[in-house]
């Protein structure tokens, strides 16, 4: 095991719900410990600059409750440069830095790699919203997200029965549909329009117009963002003009990303800061924490970021090499387990809704 008297800690990339308790469970176990802390502010761009501070246990008080990120974030080109890569490694010997726990999305993820094949020892906790970290099952703040998204669609609800509308509604996820899968169950709407799977919009228009002749007043239609900028704009037009269904769009847009970290998020935000500590101090670097069925595991950072390349397809041969066939084969069950699960959720929308 290998003793360590300092580390940092970073957000870096998109803030998500429940950074804050993934900061705090990292300080006060280091603490625990015996280790020092010390905060990295803006994430990537605060390791090259030397915006970095040290964290007692009193700093992260009355923090678990709170969105966002108190170290700030911030999207760092330099990082990817020899010489912004130089200038963090710097920081990290002035201050005293002797391994860091990076917490983000893939981005993140790519420096944390960086910075371990330079010799500081890095692990990786997913935070993001989206859940689009294909080696783990739930990212840190994917499931405030998701709740912010029902209470919105519940408001939106209320004055579509009133007037008999629909709202076609467009969240936050990037590439991955699991936000608007999974909220278009929880709200009961009409479907999910995601982009893993093909959309229909006569058959949609003609379920809302059986619907409409059946009594049903209100229609929820949610799309991912992962559509385009103008797909929800077209299909709401094509509801009002064909259907002939009152419906108004609307995109949540960054409203999802802030708001208080739901209880989900903040006990496994902190579960994740603790477990990272504890892989760090055993020595180890280079890795991603994940959630596999509940159970807390890591995975080599490269295996991860390939393995998320895999799952969407857009894996290149050369990516591979280096891979056994065992890790490829693994990847491919991986992949299909995933893709199994997000067909179920897409099937059951359909299967219950009106």
């Amino acid at each position: 095991m290998r003793q360590f008297k300092r580390i940092g800690v970073l957000t870096s990339g998109g803030d998500a719900p429940g950074m804050n308790a993934a900061v705090r469970g990292v300080v006060r176990s280091a603490i625990a410990a015996g280790v020092e802390v010390l905060g990295i502010y803006r994430g990537y761009s605060g390791l090259i600059s030397g915006d970095i501070r040290p964290l007692s246990l009193r700093d992260v008080s009355n923090v678990v409750n709170k969105g966002g990120t108190f170290l700030y974030s911030d999207r760092c080109p330099e990082f990817k440069t020899e010489e912004g890569q130089k200038a963090a490694i710097e920081n990290c010997k002035r201050f005293g830095i002797e391994g860091i726990i990076a917490i983000g999305g893939d981005g993140t993820f790519r420096g944390a790699s960086a910075l371990s094949k330079l010799g500081i020892p890095t692990i990786g906790i997913p935070a993001t919203i989206d859940n689009d970290i294909s080696s783990t099952d739930n990212t840190i703040g994917f499931d405030t997200a998701m709740n912010t998204v029902i209470d919105v669609v519940d408001k939106l609800r209320d004055t579509g029965e009133s007037h008999a509308r629909c709202n076609v509604v467009e969240v936050m996820g990037r590439g991955a549909g699991d936000i608007a899968l999974n909220t278009a169950i929880a709200t009961g709407a009409t479907t999910a329009i995601v982009a893993e799977f093909p959309t229909d919009v006569d058959a949609l228009l003609k379920k809302m117009e059986n619907s409409r002749a059946l009594g049903k007043r209100n229609f929820i239609v949610i799309i991912s963002e992962a559509m385009g900028s103008d797909f929800g704009p077209m299909l709401n037009k094509r509801i009002n003009d064909e259907a002939q269904i009152d419906s108004r769009f609307v995109r949540v847009g960054h409203i999802v990303r802030g708001g208080n970290p739901s209880l989900a998020d903040r006990v496994r935000a902190s579960r994740m800061g603790i477990f990272a500590v504890e892989k760090l101090l055993e020595g180890k670097s280079d890795l991603v924490v994940c959630e596999r069925k509940d159970k807390l595991i890591t995975s080599d950072i490269h295996y991860a970021l390939v393995l998320d390349h895999y799952y969407k397809g857009i894996a290149k041969p050369e990516d591979l090499e280096g891979f056994t066939a065992e890790q490829i084969e693994a990847m491919k069950a991986h992949s299909a387990e995933r893709r199994a699960h997000i067909e179920e959720l897409y099937n059951m929308g359909n299967l219950i809704s009106l």
